[in-house]
Order: structure tokens, then C-alpha cells, then sequence
């Protein structure tokens, strides 16, 4: 039976045999990896997944493609399908003991964002993560100070992991094809992070309010939280704009 993909889900499933073995290559699955796929819709990526580690976890919002892709899984290892919103899922329970888990996946475009923060909770059991996303959002993700592109994404993730933009994938790849071209990327949490961020909530509070007020200067962006003179003592110029900082810069006010 023929599954047709579903707006509301934000599916958009992969056909493409090169890029599937580009993504096999820069994911490198290993017998034995603790690997959780995060939609994987029809399995083009599931199933060379599960050949090469032999037992692979996939997390899947549409039920209706959970039969298929077990029968189409048949014979090829073992398969574990968990029907659950990837937006609401603990994902530090998978981690084996004293071990950490690889996620890898095609993630929806309309919750790539609060997916990803969701996934920074957890970063701590998470040994590295590669995705496809929208590739606007991938380069927001490992933009430089001062850009457009330059904004809360970049300095949140960058307190958390390492961000590695890999390859350019373009709409043809997928079915239905989606009106924008989409990147592959590989996210490593920091075992010893560049910079130290002693209140994460604080952090996030203040890089928020930073960035939604990002074309007026630190002074009055950071109005409500800090005052010229702790700016000052972070080293930092009051009438700097937010853009033009950096991560370590934020978390140095942070601790303001």
C-alpha cells in the first residue's frame, strides 16, 4: 500500500541512493552503536542503517507508516519502533549503561528549531548527532558573529556542542520535493565545553532577550538584567549590538 506523506507531519521522504550513501559515510554506524533514528518515515535511511549496526531504535509520530516499515525491515536486524512524538521524547533513557546514544534522522522543518533545543537537555547521554535539516536553519546553526544569520540558535548550540556543516542535499532528493534545499550536519556535545555556563536558564534567558531586540546596542537590549556597569565588568561595550558576540561573551554575562 502506498503511503503518501502528510503535510501536518512536515514529511518529506528521502529517495535519493547517492545521498543516502553520502549520509552512511558521514554517519559511519558501527556493530554495537546504541543508534535512535528520529523519523524514519519509509526507511530509506532505516534499513542500510540497520544492515551495517544490526539493531537500530527509530522514533516515528505517524502510525500509519510504522507496519510497513517493519515488514521492510524483516530479516535485516533488529528493529525497535517506538510510536512517540520526538518533541516529547526522554531521550537520555536510551542510553545504555556508562554508554551514550548517536541519533541520526531527517527532521521535520516545521519543529527543527524546538527539536533541537529539546535535544540539547539531553546532550549529556548524547555521543553526536547528524541531521538533515533545512539548510537556512544549518546555516543559522554555525553562523559567525556578526551575520544575518548570527543569532539565539547559533549561541545556544555553540554552549553545547559543536556544529559541522557537511554537505548540501537539494530538494529533488525528496518526495513530495520540498520548496527549500536542505544540508546534512553533524552535531558533537562538548565533553569539555569551549566556555563555562555555570546557570544554563540564565544563559538562555539572556541570549533571548538579546537576540529579539538585536539591532539596538547591549545597553539597552540587556535592559532588566544587567546595567552598563556589569557590562562593562564582562569586558564588553555597552553599545556593542548583540550580533556581534560571541557565545563565551554571552556566557560571560551570563555570570553577571
Amino acid at each position: 500500500m502506498e503511503h503518501h506523506p502528510r503535510k501536518r507531519f512536515g514529511q518529506h521522504f528521502l529517495h535519493d541512493r547517492n545521498v543516502i550513501r553520502k549520509i552512511l559515510l558521514a554517519v559511519n554506524p558501527q556493530p554495537g552503536d546504541a543508534l535512535i533514528e528520529i523519523g524514519p518515515g519509509l526507511g530509506a535511511l532505516t534499513l542500510p542503517l540497520l544492515e551495517r549496526c544490526g539493531r537500530l531504535t527509530a522514533v516515528e509520530l505517524d502510525r500509519d507508516v510504522i507496519p510497513r516499515l517493519q515488514t521492510t525491515a524483516e530479516g535485516k536486524g533488529e528493529l525497535h519502533v517506538i510510536q512517540a512524538d520526538a518533541l516529547k521524547t526522554d531521550f537520555g533513557a536510551f542510553a545504555p549503561a556508562g554508554g551514550k546514544i548517536r541519533l541520526v534522522g531527517n527532521l521535520p522543518y516545521n519543529i527543527s528549531t524546538p527539536l533541537l533545543f529539546h535535544l540539547l537537555d539531553h546532550a549529556q547521554a548524547i555521543a553526536d548527532m547528524h541531521f538533515m535539516l533545512q539548510r537556512e536553519v544549518v546555516q543559522r546553526m554555525a553562523a559567525a558573529p556578526g551575520g544575518k544569520d548570527y543569532g539565539r540558535l547559533t549561541v545556544m548550540l555553540a554552549a553545547r556542542c559543536r556544529v559541522q556543516p557537511l554537505f548540501s542535499i537539494g530538494s529533488g532528493a525528496f518526495m513530495p520535493a520540498p520548496k527549500v534545499e536542505s544540508a546534512f550536519v553533524r552535531l558533537t556535545p562538548h565533553i569539555t565545553p569551549p566556555f563555562e555556563v555555570a546557570d544554563r536558564a540564565r544563559y538562555a534567558q539572556l541570549v533571548s532577550q538579546a537576540f529579539s531586540r538585536r539591532r539596538k546596542t547591549l545597553r539597552n537590549a540587556l535592559r532588566g538584567l544587567l546595567d552598563e556597569a556589569s557590562i562593562r565588568a564582562a569586558g564588553l561595550d555597552p553599545m556593542a549590538r548583540p550580533e556581534t558576540l560571541s557565545a563565551g561573551d554571552y556566557a560571560r554575562l551570563a555570570a553577571r
